[in-house]
């Protein structure tokens, strides 16, 4: 068994995936669905709204139990885990939604984000790390994280995550009414974490093209089923991506 933040064993994913159904209720969402990721690597699962995108991330996280299938996390297997073993397995989500505490400081929002941290992880010079990685952070640091822009709010709630050191980020829909020169800038960090810190990430995205540029695999799905895998510089030089949504 692997512990938090150990590398996997050799020769496997950071994170595993296969075979999983999951569903609410009566409804089955997802239909033998399987992907990884490894470390250092940026892979974007694409689909249309409603094709089970979110529910394949919320049962990684373990915010939603799988019906079956298996999901691995640096070779354990956190299936049935809960979200507090998740986490500490070295998982951090950032859901859709804006995710600050409004009326905390943006430096009190990044203190609160360590609490996940691993004991003895040096929260001061995370810290430090996260404000060299958004200078927009520093420079706001005691302004209140709610009366910040959308983007701003966006990137503090990455820094959040960024504070308890994970080793594989889940973000969903992480441009999503933002400006395209901040997404530009988010995914340009995205990007830096993934070659600098060998950090896994899973990017779910509607605004195909910018994922595409910094993605290095890129699954598609449709109907809670992944229809196609694929490197990202295949796939952008595909002249009919658009019709496998």
């Amino acid at each position: 068994m692997s512990a938090p933040n150990e590398a996997p064993p050799a020769g496997e994913p950071l994170l595993d995936v296969r075979d999983l159904v999951a569903g609410y209720g009566r409804k089955q969402v997802l239909h033998g669905v399987g992907l990884r990721v490894g470390a250092g690597e940026i892979v974007t699962l694409m689909g249309h709204n409603g094709a089970g995108k979110t529910t394949a991330i919320r049962s990684v996280l373990g915010a939603l139990r799988p019906r079956s299938g298996t999901v691995r996390i640096a070779g354990r297997d956190t299936t049935r885990d809960p979200v507090r073993k998740v986490v500490a397995a070295g998982v951090a989500m950032i859901p859709s939604e804006r995710f600050v505490f409004p009326d905390l400081s943006v430096h009190d929002n990044l203190l609160l984000g360590a609490a996940n941290a691993p004991s003895g992880s040096g929260t001061a010079e995370r810290l430090a790390t996260v404000k060299d990685l958004f200078p927009i952070l520093a420079e706001r640091a005691r302004q209140p994280a709610g009366s910040m822009s959308g983007g701003q709010q966006r990137m503090v709630s990455l820094g959040m995550a960024l504070m308890a050191r994970p080793r594989l980020l889940l973000l969903d829909e992480p441009s999503l009414g933002l400006a395209p020169s901040v997404v530009e800038t988010i995914f340009g960090r995205l990007r830096d974490l993934a070659d600098g810190e060998h950090l896994g990430i899973l990017l779910l995205e509607q605004n195909v093209k910018q994922a595409l540029t910094i993605a290095d695999r890129a699954y598609v799905m449709r109907s809670g089923q992944i229809i196609l895998e694929e490197t990202a510089e295949r796939m952008r030089l595909r002249p009919d991506f658009w019709d496998l949504f």
